[in-house]
């Protein structure tokens, strides 16, 4: 099959989408070091540069060092020329936040969900972005969506949410069509993991997992460079694995899943049991009821230095390092982020995930793999879905 030839436009398009991506990533670069970076010739730079800085996504900063002649003239990206819209729908409440081009959260936004589901949990969506959308003070690059579930993102289609009883719903284009933006849709999940890839603190690499646990689990995978999502859009639904063969039903259907066992409300569910039968738990003294018991209250006893509780953490710490021990065995990738509600347990989670994660994965491969827990905390969906905007609509990851 004869291969095309790219037009004028599109060459033009692609050699102005990698000039701001090379500002983007140096920060205060000259015309000059782009040209060396791309390998383009100056005048193209030098137009292309033109153009970027009349649309007000690039701007003159300052002078470099002289080497000998006149001193270059440094560009950057104007972090404050676009807003972003990020969205996290995977928790208790719908939260959102307006974000700028170096992924800074100006503005936040939330709204309960509590048993809201179907069509009344998408008014909720709605009545979230009216508020953002008419507190911006930018113009609008677009909106973007970590939702829970199975997401097609090529389509932009929530084929499965269970808890908030979505099945095949095209989010992206009623999004689009009430709002006149671009829409980008994905599992909250991977999304967390490009936004960590984007904006998070850890060595440079082109390979990452982040982990997040909160009311589920699941995994978001970047391979070089780019959201893996799997054939189906299901990669890293680990949250849905049995490990425990004896387990209570998940609300997948299963039994046993990681989410059983390891999740923010699996914890929650076994505190509650845990108060019924330990009179001298410090959860009596942290809840006035059973039901009033939460995330807060178990993390509250933890840190009172409630045994019961400790092996609590530590019990879904060594779940978590089975689940890990075979993405390493599968995927063998060497940087590993924990994210989500659990992360404020910090070592107590961290230390069990390690250990079993060397007791059950190959020597070789478990020794070069650091885990670590995100920087981010809870803006990561957040920030993961504007990062999904910046890749689609400028090409900046």
């Amino acid at each position: 099959m004869k291969t095309q030839k790219a037009t004028r436009k599109q060459t033009k398009f692609h050699n102005q989408r990698l000039i701001l991506k090379t500002i983007y990533i140096y920060d205060r670069i000259s015309r000059a070091d782009v040209a060396r970076a791309t390998h383009l010739t100056r005048p193209t730079v030098s137009g292309a540069v033109a153009e970027l800085i009349e649309e007000g996504l690039v701007e003159e900063v300052g002078q470099g060092q002289s080497e000998g002649g006149k001193p270059p003239i440094l560009l950057s990206v104007a972090d404050d020329a676009r807003h972003l819209i990020g969205i996290d729908l995977a928790e208790g409440e719908f939260r959102g936040g307006i974000v700028d081009l170096r992924g800074r959260v100006v503005a936040h936004a939330s709204l309960p969900v509590e048993d809201l589901n179907g069509s009344l949990a998408l008014e909720q969506v709605y009545a979230l972005l009216d508020t953002l959308v008419a507190a911006t003070s930018r113009p609008l690059l677009g909106i973007g969506i970590g939702a829970p579930g199975l997401i097609d993102a090529r389509h932009g289609l929530v084929r499965y949410a269970v808890n908030l009883d979505w099945q095949n719903l095209a989010l992206r284009d009623l999004l689009t069509t009430r709002y006149a933006l671009p829409v980008y849709v994905a599992n909250d999940c991977h999304v967390a993991a490009l936004g960590e890839y984007t904006f998070g603190l850890h060595p440079i690499t082109s390979n990452l997992i982040v982990i997040k646990v909160g009311r589920g689990i699941a995994a978001g995978i970047v391979l070089n460079g780019h959201l893996y999502y799997g054939d189906g859009s299901g990669a890293g639904e680990i949250g849905h694995v049995r490990v425990v063969e004896e387990g209570i039903q998940c609300q997948c259907g299963h039994i046993g899943c990681l989410e059983t066992v390891a999740s923010a409300r699996a914890i929650v569910k076994q505190a509650q049991l845990l108060v019924q039968e330990d009179t001298h738990s410090a959860l009596h003294s942290l809840a006035a009821t059973v039901d009033a018991i939460n995330l807060n209250t178990v993390y509250h006893a933890w840190q009172a230095g409630d045994a019961a509780v400790q092996a609590l953490v530590e019990t879904a710490g060594r779940h978590l390092g089975r689940a890990v021990a075979n993405l390493i065995g599968a995927l063998n990738i060497h940087q590993i982020v924990l994210a989500g509600d659990l992360t404020c347990f910090g070592d107590a989670l961290l230390i069990p995930i390690r250990e079993e994660m060397q007791l059950r994965a190959m020597e070789p491969l478990a020794a070069k793999t650091q885990i670590n827990l995100s920087q981010l905390a809870g803006d990561i969906v957040i920030q993961g879905a504007a990062a999904l905007l910046l890749a689609n609509e400028l090409g900046l990851v």
